[in-house]
């Protein structure tokens, strides 16, 4: 079990599947209980959390939408009083190119990728902050430092997502409240097999030092360390999870 984690509670973006999905049985397995946010039934995830011993609440939640996340921040805090850990996780990835792509289409992928943090954290970092202990990680991506074409908006949301990361880290250090990011790369899940990036696994894969696919095992035990007792002098950082396709 990592230290630290026992009896804490952590909300999860996305979590009714994929990577969010891999975030909430790892961190079950440490002794976490989860809330999950997500627009989509997540009957599977719940029942991973609770094989590992886990204690789970889920409530459809749009992240994009103040209302909705209050809704959902009243829901958890009515259930377990307090969240120690958030990850900002949910997020679209349509693929179009810029003269194809309208203002609605621009918005709503910055809406999902990167206002949902904003609204996320204005919901649950006070709390944190009055108990002097808090865990923030954000799921950005390599594509920030790659030159990937069709995918504007997406890059433009994490790269934003990493200047939010360190900003807030910056504003919120003090209080005993770390801020961290990863960037994993392509990564496979039933959500990425199925869509428009589904022939391009093994030409990233041949791109990476580690050569092989990405999977979500791959990233946890980062999510895992970051929000752990062991990274209390960790923040600001993005952590490029990505088998070094990325060297920084």
């Amino acid at each position: 079990m990592g230290r630290g984690h026992a009896g804490k509670i952590a909300v999860i973006t996305g979590a009714a599947a994929g990577l969010g999905q891999a975030f909430a049985r790892r961190l079950a397995e440490e002794g976490v209980a989860i809330g999950i946010a997500d627009i989509q039934p997540a009957d599977e995830t719940e029942a991973l959390v609770k094989a590992a011993g886990g204690s789970v609440l889920t409530q459809h939640c749009d992240v994009a939408s103040p209302e909705s996340v209050q809704e959902f921040a009243k829901a958890i805090l009515q259930r377990y009083g307090q969240v120690d850990i958030l990850v900002n996780n949910a997020g679209i990835f349509p693929r179009s190119s810029f003269t194809d792509m309208d203002y609605e289409q621009w918005r709503r992928v910055l809406a999902v990728n990167l206002d949902s943090a904003f609204l996320m954290c204005k919901a649950f970092l006070p709390g944190m902050q009055e108990r002097r202990w808090g865990r923030i990680v954000n799921i950005a991506s390599n594509t920030f430092w790659l030159a990937r074409p069709a995918l504007l908006p997406y890059i433009t949301s994490k790269g934003g997502l990493i200047g939010f990361t360190r900003a807030l880290a910056t504003e919120v250090g003090s209080s005993g409240v770390t801020v961290n990011a990863i960037a994993p790369g392509l990564t496979r899940t039933a959500r990425t097999a199925s869509g428009p990036m589904a022939g391009g696994f093994d030409a990233v894969a041949a791109e990476h030092a580690l050569k092989r696919v990405e999977t979500p095992e791959d990233l946890v035990g980062t999510v895992a360390f970051l929000t752990s007792d062991d990274a209390a002098f960790v923040t600001g950082q993005t952590i490029a999870v990505d088998g070094g396709l990325v060297r920084l």
